[in-house]
């Protein structure tokens, strides 16, 4: 038995706060001092539609075809780090049925929900993540937020107090979406040089977590932020927006650009670990949620990182004289510790492991 499966790992702690959606059930017109940011969220750019890769299209028996979507993913990470997936090979009724489950799990009473809350001394659970001090400002959101894969790293009781309903259904989903990301995965890596017997064993049985995200009306939008911005610790991310409602925006050219979700579609990003295994060729964008005074918005993300106990840097196979290493190799453990133990800002944690 191997180190990491004779012990529950623990990734992090974050302060317990009060649910934010029982705060917005409640007749106020001023927020709170302590979701108030100190300067008003700036304005975002008119819309610039995402790249859209079609994984039919990308997996085609048909060379000329395949090539063609396989430069659009390259030049889509290169250029955005964001991309819609259509044709994902996710099917809508497992879609449907995730979607029912979820938001049935934030509707559960309050009394319900505190059973499922974080623990003083562990951040899977309702709450929020990232909280590290009493004074720090807070998102105007509740998540809930859950280690899944591989299953020997989950919080076995946690899983066990989830209704039965969503847990059937999250298990679906969690097969399905993993199997999403190591399909894009190893295409990057045809895109990049990277060797696929390396990609395979960093890869293969990585690292799965889920944050569900409920972000209620709020009172003042304009001085709030559903979540700060800040790019993703993972190398892939997969968002699965559960309403029409806006409010994910992405930083590009110094601007911030809403995201509208096309139906059935996945929102894709790069994260933090795949800017370091493709040698700063693919970069992790920050990116941002916004709130609305009268709607709610729901929305699924999907982290999907190296396995566990590999060496995280970047692959060994592009490395060379002429494109020699611009970040440091760490033991994934250490590195996802790293990120979950200091206060969530931009891009600040993948400035640490640059040479």
């Amino acid at each position: 038995m191997t180190k990491t499966e004779e012990k529950e790992v623990n990734f992090g702690k974050s302060i317990i706060v009060p649910s934010v959606v029982e705060l917005a059930k409640q007749p106020i017109t001023n927020l709170p001092l302590r979701y108030v940011r100190h300067s008003p969220i700036d304005a975002h750019s008119p819309l610039l539609p995402l790249p859209v890769i079609d994984l039919h299209k990308l997996l085609s028996q048909t060379p000329s075809l395949a090539s063609v979507e396989l430069l659009n993913l390259h030049s889509a990470c290169k250029d955005w780090g964001f991309f819609q997936v259509i044709n994902h090979g996710v099917s809508t009724s497992l879609m449907e049925t995730f979607k029912t489950e979820v938001i049935k799990l934030f509707e559960l009473p309050i009394e319900e929900k505190k059973k499922l809350w974080q623990q003083s001394d562990n951040h899977e659970g309702f709450g929020q993540l990232f909280v590290m001090s009493e004074e720090q400002k807070l998102d105007w959101s509740d998540m809930f937020y859950i280690t899944t894969l591989p299953p020997k790293l989950r919080r076995t009781e946690l899983f066990h107090k989830l209704p039965s309903q969503i847990r059937e259904a999250m298990e679906e989903y969690i097969a399905a979406t993993k199997t999403l990301a190591v399909t894009l995965l190893h295409q990057m890596a045809k895109a990049l040089g990277i060797d696929s017997t390396e990609m395979e064993e960093l890869f293969s049985e990585g690292l799965q977590s889920i944050r569900m995200n409920y972000y209620p009306p709020c009172p003042e939008p304009d001085k709030a932020i559903g979540f700060a911005p800040h790019s993703d610790a993972d190398a892939l991310t997969i968002v699965f927006q559960l309403n029409q409602t806006q409010g994910l925006e992405i930083r590009k050219d110094g601007n911030w650009v809403p995201v509208i979700p096309l139906e059935n579609a996945f929102i894709v990003n790069i994260g933090d670990i795949m800017e370091i295994v493709s040698n700063g060729v693919y970069r992790s964008v920050e990116h941002r949620a916004t709130v609305n005074s009268t709607k709610e918005r729901l929305s699924v993300a999907t982290f999907y990182s190296s396995n566990f106990d590999s060496e995280l840097g970047p692959a060994k196979s592009i490395i060379g004289p002429a494109n020699p290493p611009v970040f440091r190799t760490e033991l994934a453990e250490l590195y996802h510790k790293g990120f979950f133990a200091r206060k969530l800002s931009g891009k600040s944690y993948l400035q640490e492991m640059r040479l």
